[in-house]
């Protein structure tokens, strides 16, 4: 119908579903907000008190939003990853996670690729999200369900689009399933088809089980990066919620997950405690967009190579890296 669009629920679609997304940035963009109509809602009851209108001078907006075939979502990917300039060949995975509606997941995939300056391929895998805070175990359960599908995906990504560097970025619980997706499909790519950089935020996944995890997947990437914080309201609920067991995304009194061969980055100091949930610091801060930048386009290593006043710390288990504190 006229004037209605496109729209993916919370509902599980039981299969993979392709399409396309124009995403319109305002010319008065700060880096690195996203900036959408304010609203005045009442907490846990998804109840809206006030909206203001959508406006593409002030706010992102979703211009356009198309299902494709799988031979129109190929051709098209081809024709962005070939046409790149800064980034040619090149193409990003985003996997979202907790308390995250689809059209939100891809305004946080415009916002980095628009703020990274990325001219290759962004890509949005989108699992059945609640997003709501009241649905962690419905998101739990749903982004389990969407496993094959996601694996589906970055396989067709990494062999058929002709991209020469995929890189993938997941984020809370969508850690969960891409780690397991990369532990069975690592295994059956070829041996010239192999991921850039493995960007792990906030992991909202058990300790132990992001260890083992995390050690089998290193040989499919050229790197993995774990960035985790000791304020993290979402985390801490998420630790609650699993019996006070810490997550990979905590940096607890013991100090942050460390795996050999993965960059663990404490970014605690960057964060901005008072401004929300603190749960998207990795794309929130213009310090950690800068290095995941860098990660993209040199993937330069140890971090404090690219990232100068990054302070090592040894431990034990292995050193970290962290951000000092802001002056």
């Amino acid at each position: 119908m006229a004037g209605k669009r496109l729209r993916y629920t919370a509902d599980r679609g039981r299969r993979l579903d392709l399409g396309r997304a124009l995403v319109t940035v305002p010319k008065s963009h700060q880096v690195p907000n996203i900036e959408r109509p304010f609203a005045i809602r009442v907490p846990y009851l998804q109840i809206t008190v006030y909206e203001q209108a959508e406006d593409p001078k002030q706010h992102f907006t979703i211009k356009e939003l198309a299902a494709l075939t799988r031979e129109q979502f190929m051709a098209l990917a081809r024709e962005r990853i070939s046409g790149g300039n800064a980034f040619k060949d090149q193409a990003i995975v985003f996997v979202h996670g907790y308390n995250t509606e689809f059209d939100y997941a891809l305004y946080r995939s415009a916002q980095m690729a628009y703020d990274l300056k990325f001219d290759g391929a962004t890509f949005l895998y989108s699992w059945p999200s609640a997003g709501d805070v009241t649905g962690y175990v419905y998101d739990r359960e749903s982004s389990e369900q969407a496993e094959p599908y996601l694996r589906d995906f970055l396989d067709m990504v990494l062999r058929d689009t002709g991209a020469k560097s995929v890189s993938v970025i997941a984020h809370s619980m969508g850690n969960l399933p891409l780690l397991r997706v990369l532990q069975t499909l690592g295994p059956q790519l070829p041996a010239e088809v192999r991921l850039n950089q493995i960007i792990l935020a906030a992991p909202d996944v058990d300790r132990d089980v992001f260890a083992n995890l995390a050690s089998t997947i290193r040989p499919y990437g050229k790197g993995v990066t774990l960035y985790c914080s000791s304020n993290d309201r979402a985390m801490a609920a998420a630790r609650r919620v699993a019996g006070g067991i810490p997550r990979a995304g905590d940096v607890s009194a013991e100090g942050p997950v460390v795996v050999d061969g993965i960059d663990t980055i404490d970014v605690s100091q960057t964060s901005t405690e008072y401004l929300a949930l603190n749960h998207s610091t990795y794309a929130e801060t213009s310090a950690l967009l800068n290095d995941i930048g860098l990660l993209l386009t040199t993937g330069e290593r140890p971090p404090e190579a690219r990232i100068p006043i990054l302070q090592r710390v040894a431990t034990p288990k292995g050193d970290f890296w962290r951000y000092p504190a802001v002056r």
